[in-house]
């Protein structure tokens, strides 16, 4: 076995297989040096603080590629200004090498403005600060939502949450003050559904219970019937009921008068008001150091000493006792004086 592996051909072929290896790694080399231009090295140019184009220029005569990021506006440098660029200055890279060239943009970049519609207005000042925008004008309006942002406004026009703006634009809000008391509910008889909640909503009540005669919700049928009524006075956020059909409401006499004795109840104005007479109250005379008669202070009651039980005395028995009826004496009758006698033994007949 020793043998065979030592013999010459085995050898011959070993170190044939030998060179082939060598030389085809050798191949592999001179092809990578070649593809990859291997030596040839240039030195990057120094373009900070050159405008973008002269910078572009100088990077297409050494035979370099770029890439530019414009990063956050710094407004201390120029705009277009070439800031930083990577690899630095000086270092060696093949031809058409992309150099990275950081330049100060134009102006800020855009921001999006943040959803802060019905947001209370402290935390929606917040949410713009820490997007880059700035508050300006505060508006206060009529609105049941009290001190939440109703509307955002930009140069006099309505602005949409979303909307691509200028770092440190000033957005002025539209702030809810709070409902008005005692105002006119409108009249909404006599219109159609679709207008009636566009009525209730421009004068900022709410659109409670909608009955449909027929069921269906239809925003075409007719206002028959409202609750409460137009011209009532009511707070600003209350709710409207509406009754609504196809018929006009000279149809619906019947439904109006029994949706009256629901909604319209009469009270009876004719009876006499019930009076209540007030016992008038009497104040303690106040006397004044100048009047002439002086206070007279109060008594105090003297509240009996509580007698203490002698313990020497026997207990006495609290046996019920008779009481003799004092006896009746009776009326005597006094028998009438005589008369005194005549004289002389004369009689008087």
């Amino acid at each position: 076995m020793l043998k065979s592996l030592f013999h010459w051909k085995v050898l011959v072929n070993i170190i044939v297989a030998a060179v082939i290896f060598c030389g085809l790694v050798w191949l592999t080399f001179r092809w990578l040096e070649y593809h990859t231009k291997h030596g040839e090295e240039t030195p990057v140019p120094n373009v900070v603080n050159l405008t973008m184009q002269k910078a572009i220029k100088q990077l297409d005569d050494a035979g370099l590629a770029y890439d530019i990021d414009s990063g956050n506006y710094n407004p201390a440098y120029r705009p277009f200004q070439v800031l930083d660029i990577f690899p630095k200055p000086g270092a060696r890279v093949k031809n058409g090498r992309s150099i990275y060239l950081k330049v100060n943009p134009r102006s800020y970049a855009p921001v999006q403005v943040p959803d802060i519609l019905d947001t209370y207005k402290g935390l929606a000042f917040r949410q713009l600060e820490s997007v880059g925008l700035k508050v300006g004008d505060t508006i206060f309006e009529p609105s049941i939502q009290k001190d939440a942002v109703i509307r955002m406004m930009f140069n006099g026009n309505t602005l949409k949450p979303g909307t691509l703006l200028k770092r440190f634009s000033t957005i002025d809000l539209v702030i809810g003050s709070g409902p008005l008391r005692n105002i006119g509910v409108p009249n909404l008889v006599g219109m159609t559904v679709a207008q009636a909640k566009a009525m209730i909503a421009n004068n900022l009540f709410e659109t409670g219970l909608i009955e449909h005669e027929d069921g269906k919700e239809d925003a075409n049928d007719i206002i028959y019937y409202q609750d409460p009524a137009g011209g009532s006075i009511r707070d600003q956020g209350m709710q409207i009921d509406l009754w609504a059909s196809k018929k006009t409401p000279a149809e619906l006499g019947g439904k109006i008068s029994y949706l009256n004795s629901i909604y319209r109840m009469k009270i009876d104005t004719t009876l006499a008001p019930i009076r209540y007479e007030e016992i008038p109250s009497y104040n303690d005379p106040v006397f004044t150091p100048d009047s002439d008669v002086p206070p007279t202070p109060d008594k105090q009651i003297e509240k009996p000493a509580p007698v203490k039980p002698d313990a020497t005395k026997k207990p006495v028995d609290n046996k019920p006792t008779t009481v003799k009826k004092p006896t009746e004496t009776k009326p005597t009758t006094s028998k009438p004086a005589d008369k005194p006698k005549p004289k002389g033994g004369m009689t008087m007949e």
